[in-house]
């Protein structure tokens, strides 16, 4: 019934960790969702609005200790080579586990596709034991997708940072933030300065969402970004720490096919390694023909 619908929503707002003013703001709207007829169009969007408010992770986070040999063996295994930007990773995890928290520079992957980008921002969540969640910035073009929209507009909703944390069930995730120079601008307002906002450690405590209209803390997200080009403002740069990942030589992508591909290749067709034969002038073959770094 309607009447216990609201009870268990109410018994939802008591219960969560919801900080003092998110409450009180809960409670508000809780009570004016009561006046209303359940079968109206306000009440309906009220109720929408109090489950998503509740469906964030509200002290909710992912509590793994930082190990650093453990972090060491994640990277290595699911990236060849690339030492030097293993090595500054690490340097970043161990600041973290030093100062037990994730300020500090905003770690920014620049190179060519295909080289590994995205995938070390997995990586990294891995050896954080974090969860991981990727949001591609190619072509938005308006702040209301990191903001999100007021309730008042039908069918609004939360932006993606706010999404992404209601996937992750934890208010502390690795959120890859791709192609960070692919993003524009347009008449609906810059995104770059909602983006800016939120990679800010002194104004991403108290985030404010458009929809959700309460400040949520977003100090404890590890932001990571990749670009394929250098090409963004000065003050997305001045903000991040940027890493140019070099493309790979011929030699070395036929130890990856080696060491990863191949048999990711098989499992996913089904084959068993074991009867596949393939040699390195194959490789470099298929390399030279079938594959492209723009």
């Amino acid at each position: 019934s309607e009447e216990m619908d609201a009870e268990s929503l109410r018994k939802r707002i008591d219960e969560s960790g919801l900080h003092p003013d998110a409450k009180e703001k809960a409670l508000s709207e809780w009570k004016r969702m009561r006046s209303l007829n359940p079968m109206s169009n306000e009440g309906g969007i009220l109720k929408t609005y109090l489950d998503e408010l509740l469906s964030m992770p509200w002290g909710k986070s992912d509590k793994s200790k930082i190990d650093l040999k453990t972090a060491r063996d994640v990277l290595d295994s699911d990236h060849s080579g690339m030492q030097p930007v293993k090595e500054r990773i690490l340097e970043h995890i161990a600041v973290m586990k030093k100062t037990n928290n994730n300020q500090g520079s905003i770690l920014c992957f620049v190179g060519a596709p295909g080289v590994g980008k995205t995938s070390l921002g997995k990586s990294i969540a891995r050896a954080l034991g974090r969860k991981y969640h990727r949001i591609s910035l190619g072509g938005i073009s308006d702040e209301s997708h990191f903001r999100g929209h007021r309730k008042t507009y039908i069918a609004s909703q939360p932006g993606r940072i706010m999404d992404a944390l209601k996937r992750c069930k934890s208010n502390n995730p690795v959120i890859v933030l791709d192609e960070i120079d692919k993003m524009g601008r347009d008449h609906r307002g810059d995104p770059e300065s909602a983006l800016l906002e939120i990679l800010d450690p002194e104004q991403n405590k108290n985030f404010r969402d458009h929809y959700l209209e309460v400040d949520f803390d977003l100090s404890n997200v590890l932001f990571i970004a990749t670009a394929n080009t250098l090409n963004m403002s000065s003050a997305l740069k001045d903000r991040m720490e940027i890493i140019e990942i070099p493309g790979y030589s011929e030699l070395e992508k036929i130890q990856i096919a080696r060491e990863h591909l191949i048999a990711r290749a098989a499992k996913d067709t089904g084959w068993n390694i074991d009867n596949i034969v393939i040699n390195d002038e194959r490789l470099r073959h298929i390399i030279r023909n079938y594959t492209s770094e723009q």
